[in-house]
């Protein structure tokens, strides 16, 4: 590949955004559903199955009734999501996304994978 060429793929990849946001998870046999945040959601859910599938899932619940059910058992959905490069700090703008979902949702109980947060 000759310079050029190189120089104009990495300027490409510069100009592809990259978003955070808020997803969930939803388990199509009990309606049971885990909400969550990442700073980055390109192939997140590519990411969260290969966890799943790995056995190393996060939330113990989600990990057990995969590990029961299978991964056509669950369906991934961003609720919403915000353009990374707008944002100084990625970490706590998750957080502050994700809040408003929790209350919105419940995502406890007989809801949800969630635990409640106790703040």
């Amino acid at each position: 590949m000759d310079q050029n060429r190189r120089k104009e793929l990495k300027e490409e990849y510069k100009q592809v955004k990259t978003y955070m946001g808020v997803y969930q998870i939803t388990n199509k046999t009990n309606g049971k559903i885990y909400i969550d945040s990442c700073p980055n959601l390109k192939n997140k859910w590519l990411t969260l199955q290969a966890q799943l599938e790995m056995g190393m899932f996060a939330n113990f619940q989600v990990q057990k009734d995969w590990k029961d059910l299978g991964k056509d058992a669950f369906d991934f959905e961003v609720l919403e999501k915000k353009d990374a490069s707008e944002v100084i700090d990625p970490r706590w703008e998750v957080k502050q996304l994700k809040k408003p979902w929790l209350e919105k949702l419940q995502p406890f109980g007989d809801r949800g994978y969630n635990k409640p947060s106790k703040d």
